[in-house]
This record gives structure tokens, sequence and C-alpha cells, in this order.
């Protein structure tokens, strides 16, 4: 599976792993959607797991967000700029013909989280592994 936790993908902050466990799961039923073949029409299960991640990057975010202030993180302006990068990249996607377009859509978001994930979770994240507890 694409999405499958690994014990070396953790930050070292229990509330953080978790969320990020959280988004590996919406990242696996994005995969499972991406990767059917029944012909049939999912736009509303595309809407739903838009807003779901959606949703649930905002909380995290913020969360995250909160935790570097409290420490004083030096590159906390950088990460919010990849933060609401990642929400403008999501509204955008919303902007889109989903409907008509369901295949590609769902495709992108799919590409989108892959990359989001090896390159800020596993990457940026890790900078302030040890620094913000």
């Amino acid at each position: 599976m694409i999405f499958k936790w690994k014990d070396n993908f953790s930050i070292g902050i229990e509330e953080i792993d978790r969320q990020h466990k959280r988004l590996f799961e919406i990242g696996g039923e994005i995969y499972n959607l991406a990767t059917l073949k029944d012909g049939q029409d999912h736009y509303d299960e595309i809407i739903a797991l838009l807003n779901s991640l959606k949703d649930y990057t905002v909380y995290h975010f913020g969360f995250e967000e909160s935790l570097m202030e409290k420490y004083n993180y030096d590159d906390i302006d950088k990460h919010k700029q990849q933060h609401d990068k990642f929400i403008e990249k999501l509204v955008e996607i919303e902007a889109q013909d989903i409907d008509a377009r369901q295949k590609k859509v769902i495709l992108d978001i799919l590409d989108f989280i892959v990359n989001w994930i090896s390159s800020h979770i596993l990457g940026t994240d890790f900078k302030y592994k040890g620094i913000v507890r």
C-alpha cells in the first residue's frame, strides 16, 4: 500500500505523529478511489475526500504552527508559507470542473498528496524534529 505508516516517519511528537497518520489514512482513501476501475460516478466521494483533506490539514497546520510559535522555531514563516500553498492548491483543485473530469482530478489529488508527504512531512517537518516538543 502506498500510504503505509512506518516508524521512521515519526517526528517524535505523539500528537503530530497521530495527525500525520490521519493524513496517511486520507491519502489511502484517495488512492483507493483513484485506482477504482468501476466506471461509476464518484463525484460525491471526490468532493468528500477533498473537503476532508482540506479540513484536516487546516486543523493540523494550526496545531503544528502553534507548537512552532511556542518553541520560537526559526523557520516558522517558511513553514507557514508551505502550509498556505497546500491550502491554495486544494482551493485551486476545487475550482475545477470536477464532475466532468473526475478521474483526472482524483489522480491530480493523489499525485499532490504523495508529493506533499514525501517532500513536506518526511522532509520539511523533520527539520523541527528535536526542536519543537
